[in-house]
């Protein structure tokens, strides 16, 4: 029986595949693990428990989905905006803006209704997650295929309005090439435009229309329909005569034709691409000035550009760059000038193949220069990244290693920079994903996240339904939409992953891992109020650092049975973390179906309190942290180091390990080393 003691240095491949059980030949099966729950990865290896969610209000209409958008005026003043059905609230500071939210010492929670600051939109529910959006300075532009394209503009600290975009002169579609005339009936104010062949409809109300005569043009904007020939119209920029015309063009942007789905800047010019009539076309303003798209051949006219592809390529996303990456459904492209190191002009402008993967009407994510995007069928995560070796882009699959992880589809997703790398995505089925990210160092490591709660009266797991992330000082904040089954209710909150305090502080109570929770720092009390969101719910409760008995939510607080000044409370939640089968070899190979036994392990846990392991979920021992030297009225320090505990299990081929802490308490594992006895 050949003894082992191999070591598992880093947990940097994340979850890997039930389908790489097998793959003992490749590094990332050393890296990886069967499971990671509500557990993060970081970059330099170790695995730690995820904070807890920390309420910030109900939706205003708990019954309906909402998403959450992200605007970012600075890096110390961002928001995050709550699109319901037909209406905008905002979010600043941990609080809702207007919702009389209280201070905890540490922490914002619970808005109530008071002057809330709250928008009137026409986006209905089942259109929010097709919203796409793009930020400069204090204005957001939105477009959704449906709506007229719009300007969200932020016009105070706590104030903003939404617009309708104002376009000067375009955009248009091609000039008319056939031999039917429009001549206007006078060059300037209210005028009536006829047509010598039935052109217009009556969902052209609001369509621009333009004539060129000789080198000058003049456009009005239809305000009435009469007839398929004839249409009355305000002049906005005169008209030279009132003779008809062929050299005609029509605004791209109507009920007519549909509006964009795609919006970004690229080259200091907004552009906006794929209507439903038009969905492999582009339109960029003129250089500097967003809402005017008049056509022409100056270099900073504007620029109109349709992708000539053998199939229809709908557009789904823009992502700028040096390039900008356009995501079709068939395929990913580029467009750039046609010559080196210049601006895209009228002229001088192309748009290239790179891969043919297709991509999800998701908007992607960048890093470090490189592009994420979904392929088509939303279950592939891709980098759009430049490979050196053949001079062109390539999009290799993230998921690969995981391919089960994105179960039948991700939604959305965000990106979060700080404190560590990770993309951030939300399932179709409400589960979150994490997938820590730093290429330079070859990371790719995707972790689960079920929140606490249940969102239904069958006890289905509670849903994450969007994800934001916003810049807050050293550690970007990250925002969810989670539904929840409470007290016979559905209930929709928004809610802020804690990052769990100072690492370097003993737990004192103001650790933050429970969901839906509402921490306190007000002095010596018993009763912890403000927790009408989780009425009727059981909740854990961390005070002064101190495990305390569950309890159960009564008229929106609950009663301890001793005084606390600090507290955490909240729906408790696990988090796991299971090996892959150990391989520790044997005497004649390799040690993979052999009868093994563990007799004991290692685990070198960092600023780590509670803990319990064993060789899977049903057979579980407790790691004990606290020492003779610990005082008996105080809550241990956290432990950083290695503990060595006895095996709780016999003989067995699987070789697998499980580690859960589901206390209220932080666990950061560094590394796993266990002593096994392989029987050949």
């Amino acid at each position: 029986m050949p003894k082992a003691a191999p070591i598992q240095t880093n947990f940097t491949a994340g979850e890997l595949s039930p389908r790489l059980e097998g793959r003992v030949d490749i590094a990332k099966y050393f890296n990886g693990v069967k499971q990671l729950k509500n557990m993060i990865i970081h970059p330099h290896g170790g695995a730690t428990r995820r904070g807890g969610t920390l309420h910030i209000a109900n939706a205003k209409d708990t019954g309906k989905k909402i998403r959450l958008i992200p605007f970012q005026f600075s890096v110390a003043q961002a928001y995050v905006l709550e699109f319901g059905e037909n209406y905008i609230r905002f979010y600043r500071d941990g609080a809702e803006i207007g919702g009389g939210g209280f201070e905890t010492g540490f922490s914002t929670g619970f808005s109530t209704e008071a002057n809330i600051v709250e928008l009137a939109t026409t986006y209905l529910e089942s259109e929010l997650f097709e919203i796409q959006f793009v930020q400069s300075a204090d204005v957001l532009y939105l477009v959704h295929p449906a709506h007229f394209p719009a300007k969200l503009s932020r016009t105070g600290a706590d104030a903003f309005s939404l617009d309708d975009e104002e376009f000067v002169n375009g955009p248009y579609q091609s000039e008319n090439i056939t031999t039917t005339t429009i001549a206007p009936s006078a060059t300037t104010g209210t005028v009536t435009l006829t047509a010598s062949t039935n052109t217009f409809s009556a969902t052209d109300v609001g369509r621009l229309v333009r004539i060129d005569q000789s080198s000058d043009f003049g456009y009005a904007v239809i305000t009435v329909f009469n007839s398929a020939v004839n249409v009355t119209a305000t002049v906005s920029n005169a008209f030279v005569s009132t003779s008809a015309r062929t050299t005609w063009r029509l605004g791209a942007f109507s009920v007519t034709t549909g509006y964009p789905g795609s919006i970004a800047f690229y080259e200091d010019r907004l552009m906006y691409a794929a209507t439903p009539l038009q969905p492999q076309t582009v339109w960029g303003s003129k250089s500097n000035i967003y809402n005017d798209f008049g056509p022409g051949s100056i270099d900073d006219d504007a620029v109109t550009y349709t992708i000539n592809s053998d199939q229809v390529n709908a557009i789904r996303w823009l992502s700028p760059g040096k390039s900008l990456v356009i995501g079709t459904v068939g395929g990913e492209f580029l467009m750039s000038a046609s010559t080196r190191d210049e601006a895209i002009t009228p002229s001088n402008i192309k748009i290239v193949r790179q891969s043919e993967y297709g991509g999800a009407y998701v908007l992607p994510v960048r890093s470090n220069g490189v592009v994420l995007f979904l392929q088509r069928s939303s279950k592939k995560l891709r980098q759009f990244i430049y490979q050196f070796e053949s001079d062109s882009y390539v999009a290799p699959d993230l998921t690969l290693l995981a391919e089960h992880i994105s179960g039948d589809g991700i939604i959305e997703m965000d990106y979060q920079k700080e404190p560590d790398s990770i993309i951030w995505m939300v399932r179709s089925d409400g589960v979150l994903l994490g997938m820590t990210y730093e290429r330079d160092q070859e990371v790719i490591g995707w972790h689960r996240h079920e929140v606490g709660g249940v969102s239904d009266a069958d006890g289905t797991i509670a849903q994450v339904e969007s994800v934001a992330v916003i810049p807050n000082g050293e550690a970007d904040q990250v925002w969810l939409s989670v539904k929840r089954y409470i007290n016979g209710e559905t209930v929709r909150g928004v809610e802020v992953i804690e990052k769990g305090r100072d690492q370097f502080n003993p737990v004192d109570g103001s650790d933050f891992f429970v969901d839906a929770g509402v921490s306190y720092d007000n002095g010596l009390t018993d009763t912890l109020a403000n927790l009408d969101h989780l009425e009727g719910q059981t909740v854990q409760v961390l005070g002064d650092g101190a495990v305390l008995p569950d309890e159960v939510v009564v008229n929106g607080a609950v009663t301890l049975a001793s005084q606390v000044n600090k507290a955490s409370v909240g729906l408790g939640y696990q988090s796991d973390l299971e090996t892959m089968r150990v391989e520790a070899g044997s005497a004649n190979g390799i040690s993979q179906g052999k009868i093994k036994r563990f007799n004991k392990v290692s685990f070198r846990f960092y600023q780590t309190l509670g803990a319990k392991f064993g060789p899977n979920a049903d057979n579980l021992d407790t790691v004990f942290f606290r020492s003779t030297s610990d005082a008996m009225d105080s809550s241990p320090p956290r432990f950083s180091g290695d503990i060595e505990q006895s095996w709780p299990n016999g003989y067995e081929t699987e070789g697998r390990i499980f580690l859960r802490q589901d206390q209220p308490l932080p666990m950061t594992v560094l590394a796993i080393m266990p002593h096994v006895r392989t029987n050949d």
